[in-house]
């Protein structure tokens, strides 16, 4: 039994007249009497099926007026021109099955007509991506990961997979999830850095992965999350300016692919996609902080890492896409590869979006001696990186590279209010499950 020829979004009034099977939830019954409609939702949209009394028969006529909202339907009919229809068309069944029956009353109202809390929501998920604003925004976070994933394959890049499991910290530093593992600790991985390191020693040459992180940090706001999806990249014989023209060229070539593939998307969210223009503007760490000196208020000096305050004032101020560069080497850490002619300023980078920071990377030591310097610098032991440190004593390239944050690129693009709508289940300070 074909359960399904169409989704909504394929049928139109030219096939008047041909027979279609369509799936998918009961998102409305309307009941005039004698004749009824039941709304069918999928993927694609809503098709209206129009039940008439004495065309069905009375035992089929009731049985479907009765079918709760958001159970699981089949309906095999015939498509009928109808202007006063939605998208032009009804369909007139010859079959109607229910496949599942929903409970009665919903966690929520996944018509939209009645809002409810982002917490509601998030305890009822599966539910929740129900609601077509909440689905199209995962489908153009697709769209985004197809377009990546495209530009990093015509740039030479490799996919590769890095453990979370790892048994020392990338930076150092507390924010860790421990776990047992065995007789030993060891711990979730904040980041894929130090494996990327390696694979350029290793002459992958160009690598990229996408992949979950875990930051142990007790934030609770509205961009910040404790399990995240990371997008990296790392690229030998290059320096810092050169990967971030890959990474400006990658960011604006997703906004260019949704604009162009995600209408339905798009128009379900009531936006209209801007596509950044390039080159993003670049703005040195010391710029930024003369900026910042116009607030009255901004103590900031040089050194200081960039408050919460000082990016929003910087982002309503340039208004676009833009790269903050030349950060004191004290900020970044011990990887990042400072100027040789300053070396109390290194060449490393953060993308941001006049909300937020989005990404950040830099040219990288690779220098042994150096590289081993830097770690005693920032107080750490070099023993503890000895796995890492190994791959620098046998020719390690120049390199450079980045980490973007998934989450908050489409949350940016879609002018969402909080980063767990860009997460199909989050993770933070509070929640576990689902």
């Amino acid at each position: 039994m074909i359960l399904r020829t169409h989704y909504s979004g394929q049928i139109s009034a030219e096939l008047d007249g041909k027979e279609v099977t369509l799936a998918g939830f009961a998102h409305e019954i309307r009941d005039l009497g004698g004749i009824a409609f039941l709304v069918l939702r999928d993927r694609e949209g809503i098709a209206q099926i129009t039940l008439i009394k004495k065309l069905l028969g009375k035992d089929v006529f009731k049985a479907a007026r009765s079918i709760s909202r958001e159970s699981v339907v089949m309906v095999r009919g015939n498509v009928k021109a109808e202007a006063k229809a939605p998208r032009g068309y009804e369909i007139l069944p010859t079959e109607i099955q229910v496949l599942s029956s929903a409970q009665v009353p919903l966690p929520l109202d996944p018509t939209e007509k009645v809002e409810c809390e982002l917490d509601t929501r998030l305890d009822s998920r599966f539910m929740d991506i129900r609601r077509p604003s909440v689905l199209a925004a995962f489908e153009i976070e697709s769209a985004v990961l197809h377009s990546l994933r495209d530009y990093f394959y015509q740039k030479g890049a490799i996919e590769v997979f890095t453990p979370k499991i790892v048994a020392a910290a990338t930076e150092g530093g507390t924010d860790l999830f421990p776990i047992s593992y065995f007789e030993k600790e060891a711990f979730l991985n904040q980041s894929p850095q130090l494996y990327k390191q390696m694979l350029m020693g290793a002459g992958m040459d160009r690598v990229y992965e996408i992949g979950p992180i875990f930051r142990a940090e007790e934030h609770d706001t509205r961009r910040h999350l404790n399990e995240a999806i990371s997008i990296d990249l790392e690229v030998s014989f290059a320096d810092d300016r050169d990967v971030m023209e890959i990474l400006e060229e990658a960011v604006a070539g997703a906004y260019s692919y949704v604009a162009e593939n995600c209408s339905r998307q798009l128009a379900v969210l009531g936006l209209e996609l801007e596509v950044p223009s390039l080159p993003f503007k670049r703005i040195t760490y010391t710029e930024a902080l003369d900026l910042a000196g116009e607030k009255a208020d901004s103590k900031m000096e040089w050194g200081d890492d960039l408050d919460t305050e000082t990016e929003r004032f910087l982002g309503e101020s340039i208004g676009e896409h833009y790269f903050l560069i030349d950060w004191p080497s004290s900020i970044k850490p011990y990887y990042t590869l400072p100027y040789e002619e300053r070396p109390e300023v290194c060449r490393g980078f953060d993308l941001m979006h006049p909300r937020m920071e989005l990404a950040s990377g830099a040219q990288r030591v690779h220098d042994y001696n150096q590289l081993v310097e830097r770690i005693k610098e920032k107080g750490l032991d070099p023993d503890g990186f000895e796995f890492y440190l190994k791959a620098f004593r046998y020719g390690m390239p120049p390199h450079a590279g980045w980490g973007l944050g998934l989450s908050r690129l489409v949350m940016t693009m879609l002018k969402l209010e909080n980063i767990r709508d860009a997460v199909i289940f989050p993770r933070d300070r509070r929640r576990l499950v689902p």
